[in-house]
């Protein structure tokens, strides 16, 4: 992968408690739970999403997720992931959590994939299983991530994603492997670039 890096610095300054959506297997929500304490040996399915972001010219960002994160620490993956809290409009969250993780303003934030859902296990046997949403959005170069989500980032041609996600999954997070998979089946990242500059 090749494009314009970063690495985040600065200090944390921690995340107030946030809840997660429980869903049953049809998607239907039953409850909360303590995010911080939902991910385990055994996770339920929750309802999280996922954020692709990209630049004027097209470029995707991709951040490498901060040692510090219970599940796949220091593994790349897509700009931004979260959890609506309960009652929240995911497009809001997209838009609560890239301000949060990333210190920019989304704009056009749009829904590209809403069934996508996943479980994965890594090699410490932490568990993911999320009903998890997929969104795009336009996003500013000046990054100010905070450095207890993201460690350093790059953008990239979505080529370029799609290719790594094929031929080198196992530099990628499971989620975004899943997620490029159905980019691909469904060309969305073929028409992206024209399709942004048209929207503004």
């Amino acid at each position: 992968m090749s494009g314009a890096t970063g690495t985040a610095a600065g200090v944390a300054t921690g995340a107030d408690v946030e809840l997660v959506v429980l869903l049953d297997d049809d998607g239907t929500p039953i409850g909360t739970f303590d995010k911080a304490l939902v991910h385990g040996f055994d996770t339920p399915l929750h309802l999280a999403f996922s954020c692709y972001g990209f630049d004027a010219d097209g470029r995707m960002l991709l951040t490498r997720r901060s040692l510090a994160k219970r599940t796949w620490p220091g593994v790349w993956t897509n700009a931004c992931c979260g959890h609506p809290q309960p009652g929240e409009d995911p497009a809001d969250a997209v838009a609560r959590r890239v301000r949060t993780e990333l210190g920019v303003e989304p704009r056009d934030i749009r829904l590209v994939l809403p069934d996508f859902r996943y479980r994965a296990v890594d090699a410490g046997g932490m568990v993911e299983h999320e009903q998890c949403p997929v969104f795009f959005a336009d996003l500013p170069t000046d990054l100010a991530p905070d450095p207890d989500e993201v460690v350093s980032w790059v953008w990239v041609e979505p080529a370029d994603f799609l290719a790594t996600a094929e031929r080198a999954p196992y530099l990628l997070s499971p989620w975004s492997v899943l997620q490029a998979a159905e980019f691909r089946a469904a060309g969305l990242l073929e028409a992206l670039p024209e399709g942004l500059l048209d929207s503004r």
